[in-house]
């Protein structure tokens, strides 16, 4: 029962970050809303999850797993209500907000209460196994049921679906969920989450808004200002904390650094191409959304199937090889899609979606290993959640950058296709070069030093990539 209720809950989360794109054509269209809109409403969710993400993984620990387990799960359900009955864009985001609190709280405790349930090493990593398959497949699942659920009965269809699997892992967990916490867990870093929320999300308003309200408005100079001043603020404030939510020291490993940077690039090209993709099928090319929906298929079903074998394939070959490799792939990918129009046949269409479902299978994990491998043992719980972040920023990034370039070539007088090949290729191309940077340096190195900071336990998304890892050189 355990492992079904922390399955069901990682898998809503990951079912929320595919199911919403093959609903935002309809959206735009009930909503009355413009790109920039689309762009709030996926980035608000994807941005307090990158932020959140690692504190909610210490509130769980400090304050009862299944505690901040069962509020996560509430704070999602709720704000999936929210969502679908927001009159205007303005409510939609702010229950897509509500939603990223939730997740970030709910995600990290669901993986703690796992493995505290399971204290034998091969229990712990078949276990771990089936919930990062299981829950994996919501990624899969999205955006088909995303294109169903929008056709019959509209995009509010795809946070209602939420209700019923809230109020079942409510009802189960609080039945059947035993307490656990780490009495040893660090204090909660209120100053680091503070500024790095404030500071990511200035950036990412200007990002957003700047095509809307013109780069050289105000407004959008002073976001930008005001997100590299917090920002500054944070590295001095991590860099004074004795326990801080970043350890900058860590990123001395040039291993540890240059796993995060191409990370960064990951999910900037994996987000930010994610978030066009039905557009492409529904404005471009004319087809229904149930038929878009579909149609994204080959890139989620590339990554969940080869996704379990990245770990082994790092192991064996080792993580320039893998990593370079995928980033190629990728990137190639990306490029390619940059030359579909409205009139490619999807027989044309499909294995480029492929291509880059694989290729970035084949980065995710073995990246995640790299940041691990580049720690002292007892950290490897803290470079996962990090590398977790920093694909969480680097989505964020993505779907504010890749989307000032649509707008851009749109406000030129070029045509919405026009901008979307703009997109992919920019996208294709710093894949490409991270593809360079991480063949050029992406060597092993040795493992950090002890630190001075207290363990913390492994308990972020990314911790899944650890037990791969762990599976992998095992066998």
């Amino acid at each position: 029962m355990l492992l079904t209720v922390t399955c069901l809950g990682q898998f809503m989360v990951l079912l929320d970050n595919t199911i919403v794109g093959a609903a935002l054509p309809d959206m735009q269209d009930r909503l009355h809303t413009q790109l920039t809109g689309l762009q709030w409403i996926v980035d608000a969710y994807v941005l307090l999850v990158a932020m959140l993400l690692m504190s909610g993984g210490v509130f769980a620990d400090r304050f009862g797993r299944k505690r901040v387990y069962l509020t996560g799960v509430v704070v999602f359900t709720v704000a999936s209500v929210v969502c679908s009955l927001a009159p205007s864009v303005g409510w939609l985001v702010a229950g897509r907000v509500l939603q990223g609190v939730g997740a970030a709280a709910l995600s990290p405790a669901s993986l703690a209460l796992l493995v505290a349930a399971c204290p034998g090493p091969q229990e712990r990593v078949r276990a771990i196994g089936l919930w990062a398959g299981f829950s994996g497949l919501g990624l899969a699942v999205g955006p088909v049921a995303g294109g169903v659920l929008t056709d019959v009965f509209g995009w509010p269809a795809i946070f209602l679906v939420n209700l019923p699997v809230g109020v079942v892992l409510v009802l189960v967990g609080l039945r059947s969920l035993a307490e656990t916490r780490n009495p040893s867990a660090p204090a909660i870093d209120v100053p680091g989450t503070a500024l790095s929320v404030l500071g990511v999300g200035a950036l990412t308003y200007g990002l957003i808004e700047g095509g809307a309200r013109g780069w050289a408005a105000p407004v959008i100079l002073g976001s930008f200002t005001a997100g590299v001043l917090l920002l500054a603020a944070f590295v001095a404030v991590e860099a004074r904390r004795s326990a801080p939510m970043l350890p900058l020291r860590l990123f001395r490993q040039r291993l540890f650094t240059v796993s995060n940077t191409v990370m960064v690039v990951v999910g900037f090209a994996l987000m930010g191409s994610s978030f066009f993709f039905s557009q492409f099928f529904v404005y471009v090319q004319g087809t229904s959304i149930l038929r878009a929906g579909l149609q994204t298929l080959p890139m989620s079903l590339g990554m969940v199937i080869l996704s379990p074998y990245a770990g082994r394939l790092a192991a064996r070959y080792g993580f320039r090889i893998v990593v370079t490799a995928g980033l190629a792939l990728a990137g190639l990918g990306l490029v390619a899609l940059g030359a579909v129009h409205a009139d490619t046949g999807y027989g044309n269409v499909w294995w480029r979606l492929g291509v880059v479902g694989i290729g970035f299978a084949l980065t995710l994990s073995p990246l995640t290993g790299a940041a691990i491998q580049a720690v002292s043992p007892h950290e490897g719980g803290l470079a996962s959640g990090i590398s977790s972040t920093t694909r969480q920023i680097g989505a964020v990034l993505g779907v504010a950058v890749l989307g000032a370039v649509v707008r851009t070539r749109q406000s030129g007088g070029a045509s919405f296709e026009s901008g979307l090949n703009d997109a992919f290729l920019a996208a294709g191309t710093v894949t490409l070069a991270a593809a360079v940077c991480a063949g050029l340096w992406l060597t092993r190195s040795e493992p950090a030093a002890e630190a001075p900071a207290a363990p913390r336990p492994s308990t972020g998304p990314g911790a899944v990539t650890l037990s791969n890892e762990a599976s992998a050189n095992s066998s």
